[in-house]
């Protein structure tokens, strides 16, 4: 254990643990919803299942030997929605969509170890930053009520309230419900929990079946990414949108993380360029075998909370995620029934609006842009067109207002790229 320094990090085996058990099983959703999510764009599942073990692993593994932080590391929510409706709605192969999810994790690999990323951070205005992760929110929460028939499209409006009398939509109620009272509870794992109470009901009421429960893990496959077609299709603005969310996600959960457990100093972050190349590295790892961006958790905040300190806790997540791929007919058979997965999405996006407290909504130049991003992401079914138009009506406001200055060149570059890319390169 003198790897990870038990005791000058004040802890020890027993309590990392513990720790260990409650991250896991506080994002152990992420297990069923990812591959899910993937499956809505065609995607098979079980190769998304392994792809979700296989990224999730080698990032946390990352995560705790190289860095020893009690940081875990998994596709993200957001912008594996984000994945399928780019695959779904504009007819892109998911190869080509694997192409740039590997280009994105290559970029940040690269930005890890240059402080251009911690340039790029910092000139990117904090409105704009809540309004992304804002979006996302809506963006996911959005498809959680959609898959679930909670929204339905309507005859006299665009969109309407579902039929409560339809069983999967009862059911997602209920479950909603259920898991809304363990989160206010503030029970441990609330959301894992709300998903397999949901799961419970839903085997006795018949819409869950198992064809078995424990089987041979099924055997990985490498993508033939289609890198060349991210450039003869020009989604580029795809490619920015994972880069970028990436970024920002992976950035302020493990600062958020850290500070939690004390681990920055003098408000640095000592081994950051390792605990940020975890995700890179699972990011493009991922890509070639079947998913999308992966991301520092929040919800190692619960492990930390439970004592976890250092890269020990993080070996026990992995250790989790090995042994979740001999459950693939549960896992399988709970993800077909959208009212056990739509709770959480709907969930976590409302988790994701904690941000938008901190925008200044009465500086107009401030508050339309964040506002023009929150709309256009679950609107458009484009986080990439969302980030492009708050990178262009933001700068625009500012120079308006005469307080051109104050914004950095890097917004500036980014908003003209963004304009001929929508005008020349429409993806999306």
């Amino acid at each position: 254990m003198a790897l990870f320094k038990l005791k000058e990090n004040k802890t020890n085996a027993r309590t990392e643990l513990t720790a260990g058990v409650t991250t896991f099983f506080t994002m152990a959703y992420i297990i069923v919803v990812n591959p899910a999510v993937h499956a809505a764009a065609g995607v098979p599942f079980e190769q998304v299942f392994m792809a979700t073990i296989i990224s999730s692993i080698i990032g946390t593994l990352i995560m705790a030997f190289f860095a020893n932080y009690p940081i875990a590391v998994a596709p993200g929510m957001g912008l594996n929605a984000y994945f399928a409706s780019v695959v779904a709605s504009q007819g892109i192969s998911y190869q080509v969509v694997f192409g740039a999810v590997f280009l994105a994790g290559a970029i940040f690999a690269l930005l890890s170890l240059t402080k251009f990323r911690e340039t790029l951070i910092s000139a990117i205005p904090e409105s704009l930053k809540y309004a992304i992760t804002a979006g996302i929110g809506l963006f996911i929460a959005f498809l959680g009520f959609t898959m679930s028939g909670l929204v339905v499209p309507g005859e006299a409006n665009i969109i309407e309230f579902g039929n409560i009398r339809d069983p999967m939509t009862a059911l997602t109620i209920v479950g909603l419900f259920i898991t809304l009272i363990l989160m206010a509870r503030k029970i441990k794992g609330a959301l894992f929990l709300g998903m397999a109470a949901t799961g419970l009901i839903a085997y006795f009421t018949g819409q869950l079946e198992f064809t078995g429960w424990v089987s041979a893990p099924p055997t990985p496959v490498f993508f033939d990414l289609d890198i060349v077609g991210v450039f003869k299709q020009g989604i580029y603005s795809v490619l920015f949108a994972f880069l970028l969310v990436t970024i920002f996600e992976t950035t302020g959960t493990i600062i958020g993380v850290a500070e939690q457990g004390g681990f920055m100093k003098n408000g640095h972050l000592p081994r950051a360029k390792p605990a940020l190349f975890a995700d890179a590295a699972a990011t493009m790892v991922g890509s070639t075998f079947g998913t999308s961006p992966s991301s520092a958790y929040i919800e190692s905040s619960a492990g930390v909370a439970a004592g976890g300190r250092t890269g020990l806790t993080t070996v026990v997540v992995a250790g989790f995620f090995a042994v979740s791929i001999f459950f693939t007919p549960i896992i399988g058979a709970i993800a077909n029934v959208a009212a056990i997965t739509a709770p959480v999405l709907i969930i976590v996006g409302c988790l994701m609006m904690d941000g938008l407290a901190h925008i200044k909504w009465k500086k107009f130049d401030e508050a339309f842009p964040a506002f023009a991003v929150i709309m256009a992401m679950p609107l458009t079914s484009s986080i990439a067109t969302g980030i492009a138009i708050g990178f262009i009506t933001y700068p625009l406001l500012k120079l308006a207002t005469g307080k051109g200055k104050e914004i950095h060149w890097i917004i500036y570059l980014f908003a003209v790229i963004f304009i001929l890319q929508m005008l020349y390169f429409p993806a999306n």
